[in-house]
């Protein structure tokens, strides 16, 4: 299976996709360390991923302390905040695994420890930067993304400046649609780092947008049909989300 052909799979429910989904991450995850002694995975925020990663401390045996944890995108607010990607993931599940603090790269808050959004963007990119040894982000060997309503991914909305940034590797969204309004996300090129990109999407509320990202439209109009994996992508569904395809 190529990136530029996706591979659909489709469960019944929210449920049997969130744990098969977690099991196959386990496994793609623990072939890396097997194979590279460490592993890169990217996570965005939302309702279906959050069951994901409620799943994972069931999904099988993986050494955790390995895995390189990153964000493809975070609200630019304060590190306590209930709208914080990391602060929803850890509650979800990522507390429940034996992560090496040293390998759970969060992104910035607005602590004041920058002069803006963007400080705190180009912040990242240098963290992302240093775990590469000829890129300017590491080889991540998933990226789990989910997709809006409107066929947003990670904080790259329809139509919006940043799905034009190709030279940067982490950008600041400082006037998002989608509240809150300042954001930071990885831009298209980081995001077509990865060996495989997931996306993940379950109801019938998102069937619209994923008939849109999965044939292949303007990704500055439907930014989710932008991301394409080194190796595969991969499109995880419930039935309802797969409804229109």
């Amino acid at each position: 299976m190529t990136a530029a052909q996706p591979q659909l799979v489709v469960e019944p429910d929210a449920q049997a996709l969130a744990s098969s989904t977690a099991r196959r991450l386990v496994e793609l995850l623990r072939t890396s360390v097997d194979d590279n002694g460490v592993a890169h995975l990217v996570l965005t925020g939302g309702g279906i991923l959050e069951q994901v990663i409620a799943a994972l401390p069931d999904a099988g045996p993986l050494d955790w302390r390995r895995v390189h944890v990153w964000w493809g995108d975070e609200r630019y607010v304060a590190a306590d905040s209930a709208d914080r990607n990391d602060k929803a993931a850890f509650r979800a599940g990522l507390s429940r695994l034996e992560l090496d603090p040293s390998r759970v790269h969060r992104m910035p808050a607005d602590d004041g420890s920058y002069t803006g959004a963007e400080a705190a963007a180009a912040a990242y990119a240098a963290e992302l930067a240093d775990e590469s040894d000829t890129e300017d982000v590491p080889e991540f060997d998933a990226i789990v993304l989910g997709i809006g309503p409107d066929g947003h991914c990670a904080s790259l909305f329809p139509n919006h400046p940043a799905t034009s940034v190709t030279d940067q590797s982490v950008i600041a969204v400082l006037d998002s649609p989608k509240p809150p309004p300042m954001r930071l996300s990885l831009t298209f090129p980081s995001l077509d780092a990865g060996a495989e990109v997931w996306f993940v999407a379950a109801g019938d509320s998102k069937a619209d947008a994923v008939a849109r990202g999965v044939h292949g439209n303007d990704p500055r109009a439907v930014p989710s049909s932008g991301p394409k994996g080194r190796n595969r992508t991969v499109w995880l569904l419930d039935e309802a989300a797969a409804a229109k395809l």
